[in-house]
């Protein structure tokens, strides 16, 4: 293991993480300026779907990306709803991967509105890192009149840490010497990889921030997470350790929603019930990578986690919430429950193809 900052061979690794600010909904803003000043939320489908991102304004009312769209009006009643551009947002995102291109070749997109760029090159440091992350974001407000966050760190770990730190408009740098007392504070839930799962088993041990993951040992947080390679991961992310590299072209393999329950569901009904939502959220992240698939996973955990998963795969692609929701509802048979509470229902889609013009589909003929 690598400790941040030491040199892999003769370079030091520099990665920038760009982060667009509320892509959508300030592209919205951008091209209607009476929106400047209101609360703005872009949405996947009509009203009853989820919303694929808020702008600053919305969010200071507590509006969020994948929250219900109803929600988000009681939260907001004068919020904006706005139906996707999905072909506008493509447009733009292209122009910023012509905008990376111009700094290096090794470009990893995360989705549209994200990127991982790794400037590496001999005699290049850190600060010579931070002058091209705010060159870049100078090319993308004076090329798109968007802004963007970016963070500068010598893993991807740290620099995605550090875009988020200071929106909109934010640029931060983690210098290696300035790692280790920023992830002590770090809450459990802000390390890559653990959710509301993950973060309810560790801090149900006492694991609440980067200095108590840091202090047990790798064999105490294999008793808690497994023996797979998660604990490991957590274990290295504590002391600022990350060794994945910029995946040039990277593709995602699936791409899905999880939904755990502070109760057991017991019945088929109350289950189809919970469907349309996380469908809804499936079908937002889908849009904002630009996939759509064809292969709808249903998952369910019982009140013992053990899980079950069905599958089915559609000779045409589905992205919708209303398709996926139906797609999901077909999986979820009587005999899965066979008198079983649930605590946990997550809803997945594979065989993922870039989003184009005759791409959406409807449910037909699996295949």
């Amino acid at each position: 293991m690598v400790p941040p900052g030491e040199e892999h061979g003769a370079l030091t690794r520099l990665i920038v993480h760009v982060d667009m600010d509320a892509f959508y909904a300030a592209i919205e803003v951008r091209d209607r300026p009476d929106l400047a000043e209101q609360p703005v939320a872009v949405i996947a489908t009509a009203r009853k779907g989820a919303v694929m991102t808020a702008n600053y304004v919305a969010r200071r009312f507590g509006v969020r990306s994948a929250m219900p769209v109803h929600f988000a009006v009681q939260r907001c009643p004068d919020l904006v709803l706005i139906p996707q551009r999905m072909e506008v947002y493509r447009a733009v995102s292209a122009h910023l991967q012509e905008i990376f291109a111009r700094y290096t070749d090794v470009v990893e997109p995360l989705a549209l509105d994200e990127a991982y760029l790794d400037v590496t090159q001999a005699g290049r440091t850190l600060a010579d890192a931070e002058r091209l992350a705010r060159a870049i974001k100078t090319d993308i407000l004076t090329e798109t009149r968007l802004t963007s966050s970016a963070g500068v760190s010598v893993n991807k770990f740290l620099a995605k840490l550090a875009s988020g730190r200071h929106k909109p408009d934010g640029l931060t740098v983690i210098l290696p010497e300035a790692v280790d007392a920023l992830l002590a504070a770090l809450p459990i839930e802000d390390f890559y990889g653990v959710g509301p799962v993950i973060a309810g088993k560790l801090q149900a041990r006492g694991i609440q921030t980067g200095a108590e993951l840091r202090a047990r040992s790798l064999a105490e947080l294999q008793a808690i997470l497994g023996a797979g390679k998660l604990a490991l991961r957590l274990s290295e992310l504590a002391r600022g350790i990350d060794e994945r590299p910029v995946e040039a072209h990277r593709e995602a393999r699936s791409i899905g929603v999880e939904r755990t329950f502070d109760s057991d569901l017991t019945t088929r009904e109350a289950l189809l019930g919970e469907v349309p939502g996380v469908a809804a959220e499936v079908a937002a992240r889908l849009a904002k990578r630009g996939y759509v698939g064809r292969t709808v996973v249903l998952k369910l955990r019982y009140e013992d986690w053990t899980p079950v998963t069905r599958r089915r795969t559609w000779a045409q692609p589905l992205e919708g919430a209303d398709d996926l929701a139906e797609a999901a509802k077909r999986l979820l048979t009587p005999d899965l429950l066979a008198g079983r509470g649930v605590r946990l229902l997550g809803i997945s889609v594979m065989t993922l193809v870039r989003r184009g013009p005759s791409a959406p589909g409807e449910i037909g003929k699996g295949v």
